[in-house]
């Protein structure tokens, strides 16, 4: 099974989390779909994050909300004016140590928010698709040398990846209690770590490793040794389009999926950081600060193999090729070049 462009063309679209990273992507492939977008979503904590979205030329072609996913009133409103047919949610708070300073916030965000959307959904009479993208951090993480799968326990371990454990929670009680009556499709989609141009969020290697590289500064590699499953942000985005078309068409394909690389892409931070000098060049380099801090899973990566048997879907962008669009994006930022044609041109080289 292929995504079809054709299949988004004038249908009506929610998605949460517009403004963000992945949001901002997803948006400007729905768009270059014919999709009718509404998005609702805070904006960008940051300032590169809110010149991202500018730049990015994604709001000419779409609604944007500015409004807080724990506000349910705006957000019904907003809802209800969009009368979407297909909802993606990715409003999160998605940092796993600015969970730990604000694990109320955070719970607030990734577990209310869902239940304030999952309301939404439930009344209405309009949606017939409803994806909530989570994180493969939602499993029980044993450390073992095998990939998690879709019946596994769930059980994140620091706030922000018990927060997503709980929305999927949310999502199943949600699908089982209103929706088995088959009137909206319901899945949620599992992803790994997700690289690609316009991420500048705190406290992650790649957008770490990009500011350091403008400053012409040495990377601080803080847990070299942690093995990650890397992927471009179109990967897990395509995907995620993928289970929306495909549960719209019939209510079968709905349920729970793992989104991420080959085993191949699964490395280490330390190796990712070696690609990231290797590909940007200019003398780059990077030091171990490993310290004593706030848990994070030294190993973690997903079994793919129900998203592949489904839908006969396949990773495109291997990590040289992932890290190498991230570089090609974060030279053309630096440079002033134009950002929504670099990102158009590459969600068609992708797309091929």
């Amino acid at each position: 099974m292929k995504l079809n462009p054709d299949f988004y063309r004038g249908k009506k679209i929610f998605v949460t989390g517009h403004t963000g990273f992945k949001g901002t992507w997803i948006c400007k492939i729905l768009e270059s779909f014919g999709a009718v977008v509404t998005g609702y979503s805070l904006t960008s904590p940051t300032d590169e994050g809110r010149r991202v979205f500018e730049r990015s030329g994604v709001a000419l072609g779409m609604h944007s909300v500015i409004g807080d996913i724990c506000d349910f009133d705006r957000l019904q409103k907003a809802f209800d004016e969009a009368q979407p047919e297909i909802v993606i949610h990715l409003a999160a708070q998605p940092i796993v140590i600015e969970s730990y300073r604000n694990p109320v916030g955070t719970y607030a965000t990734n577990v209310m928010g869902t239940v304030n959307l999952l309301e939404c959904v439930r009344q209405s009479d309009c949606v017939k698709s409803f994806l909530n993208v989570t994180t493969d951090k939602v499993y029980q993480n044993n450390e073992w040398a095998w990939g998690y799968r879709e019946n596994d326990p769930l059980d994140g371990y620091d706030p922000y990846s018990n927060s997503k454990s709980c929305s999927e929670l949310v999502t199943h009680s949600y699908q089982k209690s209103f929706f088995k009556d088959g009137s909206v499709a319901v899945s949620t989609a599992r992803a790994g770590n997700v690289i690609g141009g316009g991420d500048f969020s705190p406290n992650r290697i790649v957008p770490d490793s990009i500011r350091a590289a403008y400053h012409g500064e040495q990377i601080e590699v803080r847990n070299p040794y942690s093995i990650r499953p890397y992927q471009h942000v179109l990967e897990p985005l395509y995907a995620y389009l993928l289970i929306a078309q495909a549960q719209y068409e019939a209510q079968r394909y709905a349920g729970w999926y793992n989104v991420g690389p080959d085993d191949c892409d699964c490395v280490t931070t330390g190796e990712l950081t070696d690609i990231f000098c290797r590909i940007w060049g200019e003398g780059i380099q990077w030091k171990n600060v490993s310290v004593e801090g706030p848990h994070e899973a030294k190993f973690l990566k997903l079994d793919c193999s129900k998203m592949k048997s489904v839908f006969n879907w396949q990773p495109h962008w291997h990590i040289d090729i992932a890290i190498a669009k991230t570089i090609e994006w974060a030279k053309a930022w630096r440079n002033d070049e134009d950002i929504a044609s670099l990102m158009e041109k590459q969600i068609r080289e992708f797309m091929k």
